[in-house]
């Protein structure tokens, strides 16, 4: 499973992002959307838009959500992947 996190570094979605995927043990890689600007521009070409955070898993996107948005496409999508013990 390959998962990629845009973020902002002052977001306070992108930080409750992280957490949430660290509390449920799930490696991903986190492309800086301020520093890196060529993340920035697939950042916006994969979601369409410009707004933190934005995941990318397995080729499934999520645009600007917060946890429980991000709670919803993970179950849609992945289910029992990644479960709180």
């Amino acid at each position: 499973m390959k998962i990629r996190l845009f973020i902002k570094p002052q977001c306070g979605w992108c930080h409750k992002a992280q957490r949430w995927l660290v509390a449920r043990g799930l490696k991903y890689e986190t492309l800086d959307v301020i520093a890196d600007g060529a993340a920035f521009a697939e950042m916006v070409k994969l979601s369409g838009q410009s707004l933190a955070p934005v995941i990318e898993v397995d080729g499934k996107i999520l645009a600007d959500f917060g946890p429980d948005e991000l709670a919803i496409f993970w179950e849609k999508n992945f289910p029992g992947v990644g479960e709180r013990e």
